[in-house]
């Protein structure tokens, strides 16, 4: 049957898969996702000649089956279903449960096993969480409704199948990345199927403080771009707020003005470059977006109470001694 076109079906769209139906069996597959490891056992697609019966059996982990084509039936517990094209269900851990392709008519199936534990140690706390705190909670949300799902078929109506497909195209094309695309397309069919059944209220989404995420944004455009002639409304239509609003942020976050805080990074950079560099003054202020030396020797001597020249004669005096004892 594998390879073969039925009389009078449409394309397969899995047909890539019938080349080699468990290449990615044999690949171990194994990740973190929140606070649980995931190990790959099977997946893969399969085929049931007309009136092939698996009998009752269970296991310990989760096994997601899908009809990409065919007809037959399956027994979750006690209870029989009819199957068709675009039904998946779940056998969770510990369903008895009973397969059987339909009497004159093959049925495919595309079977994810998963076994799925709770690790106990969880990341180091401090530094950056870097989205690890909600991957847990949907990590956790989304295996706590697998758990609880109802013994029964539904349709895959949100396209859970697709992520076979997916996987097996990566290792069939030997793309970069293969195994991190498997992760996602595992991912994927966890989130979908649980998807699928009547999901509880699912957790908040993370949400950005506005005012410190587009200070962030501002302060980092400043940053590489200290050197252009920059002006609060320039800012302002680059991270999606009003001049006003944004003044507003930056007087709240430093306590001074905008223009303050340009002319702090770049008399930062001046102060660098005048340790560091042989440049003229006309060189350090076009490189660091001051209009003029004039202008640039203003501000120095305002801000830093000493000009330029004596800021470098300072340094380079400072520097001279730590040279010589080397």
């Amino acid at each position: 049957m594998n390879g073969q076109i039925r009389a009078g079906s449409k394309p397969y769209p899995y047909e890539l898969m019938l080349e080699n139906p468990s290449a990615l069996d044999r690949l171990d597959v194994q990740f973190r996702w929140g606070d649980y490891g995931i190990r790959m056992l099977r997946f893969h697609h399969t085929s049931f000649p007309p009136g092939r019966t698996v009998q009752f059996h269970k296991h310990s982990d989760f096994e997601f089956h899908f009809i990409p084509r065919g007809k037959g039936k399956v027994i979750l517990g006690s209870e029989p279903y009819s199957l068709h094209e675009g039904l998946m269900y779940l056998t969770g851990p510990g369903l008895l449960h009973y397969q059987e392709a339909d009497a004159s008519e093959a049925m495919d199936e595309l079977c994810l096993h998963l076994d799925i534990r709770r690790l106990e140690g969880r990341p180091e706390a401090g530094g950056e969480d870097w989205g690890e705190s909600w991957e847990r909670q949907e990590a956790h949300a989304c295996v706590r409704q697998l758990e609880q799902l109802p013994p029964r078929p539904v349709p895959d109506n949100f396209k859970a199948m697709e992520c076979f497909l997916t996987a097996y195209r990566a290792w069939h094309e030997n793309q970069p990345g293969v195994m991190t695309v498997i992760k996602q397309a595992i991912v994927q069919i966890l989130l979908r199927v649980a998807r699928a059944y009547d999901a509880p209220p699912q957790p908040l989404l993370p949400s950005r403080d506005m005012k410190h995420y587009r200070y962030g944004l501002a302060v980092q455009f400043i940053q590489d771009n200290y050197m252009a002639p920059l002006t609060l409304e320039v800012v302002a239509e680059r991270v999606q707020v009003s001049p006003r609003q944004l003044q507003r942020i930056f007087r709240e976050r430093t306590g001074g003005t905008f223009s303050e805080y340009i002319e702090s990074v770049r008399l930062s950079r001046i102060c660098s470059e005048l340790a560091e560099s042989d440049l003229t003054m006309d060189q350090l202020a076009v490189r660091c977006g001051f209009s003029s030396s004039n202008y640039l020797h203003y501000v120095f001597k305002r801000k830093l109470g000493t000009t330029p020249m004596q800021y470098r004669l300072q340094h380079r005096e400072q520097r001279q001694p730590q040279s010589q004892s080397r």
